[in-house]
């Protein structure tokens, strides 16, 4: 990728252009080993190595983040009342502006996929796209196996959106707790499908996402930085 040498430094969360600037004049900045004091010039992110006050800039245009989403954070760039997933990041993530993939309920914990890359967030939450989404449940009643996985297939009706829910699979751990996997997501749905059934959610937590899972020792609130080709093959 080319680039201008402040942007890229700028980009990368070191200091403003500005700043970056009158520091290239005082020769802060290297490319290729040389002191380039034009912050201006162009360079490659693929072959040219850029440092800052002998820092190495490693460039990265996207990133990818798979986080626990805890309960009591919503899934949203900021807000203004209520803490937000982007308020877990560190910095050195949190510069990159990314946004949640979709989103989970306040109270909903799991599986939140963290980016900046737009294009792969379209292709993520698409509708046409029907990309798997996987939830332990906990319920307040019994489960009635055979006949909660017939309505599921066939479908509910969600008012007042007046939409027939995409057949849904369930698997059950025992006699209040299954999986339940729907191919979108509309407004509280999984809450919204048991309640169709006579049945109320009590936990609800998202434990894969397409090809992504949620590892077993990562804690609510933490997060760990993964790869595109991970999420998408």
């Amino acid at each position: 990728m080319k680039i201008r040498v402040d942007k890229l430094i700028a980009n990368m969360g070191f200091a403003t252009r500005s700043e970056i600037k009158k520091a290239s004049k005082k020769g802060a900045v290297l490319v290729n080993d040389e002191v380039e004091k034009n912050s201006g010039r162009i360079v490659d992110t693929d072959t040219d190595r850029v440092s800052y006050f002998g820092e190495l800039i490693e460039y990265r245009e996207f990133i990818y983040l798979l986080m626990n989403k805890p309960k009591g954070v919503i899934s949203a760039t900021e807000d203004f009342f209520d803490k937000t997933v982007i308020d877990l990041l560190l910095e050195e993530h949190a510069i990159f502006n990314p946004f949640p993939v979709g989103r989970l309920d306040k109270d909903t914990t799991g599986l939140l996929l963290i980016t900046n890359d737009g294009e792969l967030n379209h292709r993520l939450t698409s509708p046409k796209k029907e990309v798997p989404k996987t939830y332990k449940v906990s319920l307040a009643h019994d489960i009635e196996e055979e006949n909660y996985n017939l309505t599921f297939e066939k479908g509910i009706k969600l008012m007042p959106e007046n939409i027939i829910t995409k057949p849904a699979t369930m698997e059950v751990i025992d006699s209040r707790h299954c999986y339940l996997t729907i191919k979108e997501g509309k407004y509280h749905q999984v809450k919204r499908m048991f309640e169709k059934v006579g049945n109320k959610v009590m936990e609800l937590e998202r434990v894969s996402f397409g090809n992504l899972k949620l590892p077993d020792d990562l804690s609510q609130g933490e997060y760990i930085e993964i790869r595109k080709e991970d999420i998408v093959n």
